[in-house]
């Protein structure tokens, strides 16, 4: 059965449009899958694989399908996702009924109602890979056309993927040093209070600080905090 598949050149449009600064990591991968879905002319499923420090997980799928053969293929070490995702090639499985390569994972895919798959490596960064994987319900259901429309798409979507994921490290980047930033400055704030009360120097203040976070168990901003909050109080009394 076929469909009238989206044009690819729209398909990358769509995707050039993404806007990282207002979309998550998580919906761009979950935009990429399902673009690469609507531009085949077959039904098919589709999913992101992404391998990091050697395991691998799927961040975006389109439907279950597509999420039990990647989950298969993690659970047991191998499978056409992720020698895709660690060589960046083309795995193709024109028909599963013949696949000798992966038989376990093949067996699960014949009882699933899959006849063919292909899964496209898609390097992002050094310590991270990925994979666009498709499965089709009918053998051979990706010829070299349609392949080659997956390659120029992933191709793209890597891109999209790399600069999403260096968008959002840079965001948490910026988070992490202003946090840094609020508790060096209430740190300091409680020193000068210690500093006050105690007529001691600097380091002795912090010293007193850092005594009262071992002895506490607290972390010594939340202890420095406290006798911030503590202060204010008495100055509005």
């Amino acid at each position: 059965m076929t469909h009238s598949p989206t044009d690819p050149a729209d398909a990358f449009a769509e995707l050039g449009r993404i806007k990282l600064a207002e979309t998550s990591l998580d919906d761009v991968l979950q935009r990429v899958a399902e673009l690469a879905k609507r531009v085949l002319p077959v039904p098919v499923e589709v999913s992101v694989t992404l391998v990091r420090g050697g395991t691998g997980h799927t961040a975006a799928f389109t439907h279950e399908l597509a999420l039990d053969l990647d989950e298969r293929q993690y659970a047991q070490g191998s499978g056409p996702c992720l020698a895709a995702a660690a060589g960046g090639d083309i795995l193709s499985v024109p028909d599963i009924t013949a696949e000798d390569r992966w038989p376990d994972w093949a067996e699960r895919g014949r009882k699933a109602g899959v006849g063919s798959s292909v899964s496209i490596g898609m390097p992002i960064q050094e310590a991270v890979v990925g994979a666009l994987n498709v499965y089709a319900r009918t053998p051979h259901a990706f010829d070299d056309d349609t392949v080659a429309v997956l390659e120029t798409f992933a191709a793209y979507a890597a891109v999209a993927l790399a600069n999403a994921q260096l968008y959002e490290s840079t965001a948490n980047l910026a988070r992490q040093m202003q946090d840094a930033m609020a508790s060096r400055a209430v740190i300091e704030q409680a020193k000068g209070i210690i500093m006050a009360e105690r007529r001691c120097t600097a380091t002795e203040a912090f010293n007193i600080l850092a005594k009262v976070s071992q002895d506490s168990n607290r972390k010594l901003r939340d202890v420095a905090q406290a006798l911030v909050d503590g202060a204010a109080g008495e100055t509005r009394r």
